[in-house]
This record gives C-alpha cells, structure tokens and sequence, in this order.
C-alpha cells in the first residue's frame, strides 16, 4: 500500500467512495497494507473484546478482509459473522475460513439483521475520519442483546472532534454502562510514514 492509498482512506466522503477504494484494495491490502506496515489495531481490539469477557455470537462490523475475525478466533471466539460495506473485502476475509457467513451493508443506512442475535460486536478501523461518524454506532444497538459486549476503535485523534465522546456520554445515560476507554498504537514497530505514530481509543461497554 502507497501512502497515497491511506490518505485516500482517510479523505472517503461517500459510501459509494468507499466501495470503489476497498474494492480495488481487497486483493493486496494484507500484503501491501497490513503486513508491510505492521497494522496491529484488530489485535488490540480483539484482546480487548475477549478480556472483558466477550463471547460469541459476534459481530464484526467492518470486516474488511477478514483480520479482526481471525484474532478472535485466536481468542477462541465464535461464532463470528462479519459485515462490511465492500463485497471485494468480504470475498478475501471469506478465504481466511473463521466466519459462520458474511453480509454487505452500510452502517449509515443499517444492519440487515432481525432481532438481537449478537452476545458481542467487535469493530476495528472502521470508526474514524472518512468511514463511519458517532451516529452509526446506534445502528449496531438494535442487533445486540441486553449484555452483549462492545469493542469498538476509534481514531483518537477524532475522538472529540468528530462527536465520539458525545455520543458515548448520550449513550451513558440509559443504553450502555461500563464504558472503558483504552488508548493504543494502530501500528507496530516496523511502520514507516505520516501515520506511524497514529494511535486508536478502544471503546470497551455492555449493552443495558
């Protein structure tokens, strides 16, 4: 991956902008992107959802190509479905073989999910600037049970800005309870760039 294409990530304005962009890059972005710039962040989220107790059902919004739903399973939680707006991404994250089965859908417009099946939701890189804002995390409420368990990261750099913490606050004050704040590196030692030092909030909470 280009430096050119994680600054493309970061400017996404539109859905439709974001399925071209993770269309193009589904095929390489492991090996280009993830392996070569030591993206550790579905790491951290994963060990944080499965430290706090988390179980499956799960799902993991904004699956891409797969690697946050092989670090749970590393943590030996399944089931695990996954989600994503990129039909390319989920065809590459099917191959990796941990997901009981994946869905296309935009976490702007809501999940195509009946009732409330999940005991947790895991969401790695997908919360941040050019993705998805403060308000799409409502629409992962409605598919969690009473208890489930919540991992999600966002850019800490976006935190305020964007109306994370605003949304958090609101969804403390009757929806959620327990809410932890984590802060760790997206990437490791081997990352070179602007973005090598950018750092994520693990947003760990039970669903009331």
């Amino acid at each position: 991956m280009s430096k050119t294409d994680l600054e493309a990530a970061y400017a996404l304005q539109t859905p439709d902008d974001s399925r071209r962009l993770y269309g193009d890059w589904a095929k390489d972005y492991d090996s280009t992107f993830a392996a070569k710039e030591d993206y550790e962040l579905h790491l951290h989220t994963a060990r944080a959802f499965a430290e706090a107790g988390g179980q499956g059902p799960v799902l993991d919004v904004g699956a891409g190509t797969g690697l946050c739903g092989l670090a749970l399973a590393g943590h030996r939680v399944k089931p695990v479905d996954g989600t994503d707006i990129s039909a390319e991404m989920l065809e590459v994250a099917k191959i990796k073989g941990v997901y009981r089965k994946t869905f296309e859908a935009d976490l702007n417009v809501g999940l195509p999910v009946e009732g409330a099946p999940y005991a947790g939701v895991v969401s790695s890189g997908t919360f941040t600037t050019g993705h998805v804002g403060p308000d799409a995390i409502e629409s992962l409420m409605p598919v969690a049970q009473p208890g489930a368990i919540f991992a999600l990261s966002i850019k800490a750099s976006h935190y305020e800005s964007a109306g994370f913490a605003a949304k958090f606050d609101a969804l403390s004050k009757g929806a959620i309870r327990d809410l932890t704040l984590t802060e760790t590196k997206i990437y490791g030692t081997k990352a070179q760039g602007h973005h090598k030092d950018d750092t994520a909030l693990i947003a760990v909470f039970t669903k009331i």
